[in-house]
């Protein structure tokens, strides 16, 4: 696992943290939940991939 995914996800949270504040300001609170289910659903995808990787280590070491 790289620091590189760890700072992706935190770019992504801060990046939607910022968007779901304006959003909230304006007065688009359905707009807001929608960015921050689409951030959620993209963090999600990558940690998703991140751990298919470790199950297909794991069975290449254990010869599964």
């Amino acid at each position: 696992m790289d620091v590189d995914l760890i700072f992706r996800i935190a770019a992504i949270g801060i990046i939607v943290a910022v968007l779901n504040q304006l959003l909230i300001r304006s007065g688009r609170e359905e707009q807001a939940l929608m960015t921050t289910l689409a951030g959620l659903i993209v963090v999600l995808m990558m940690v998703i991939q991140q751990i298919d990787a470790l199950f297909q280590a794991i069975k290449s070491v254990f010869g599964l």
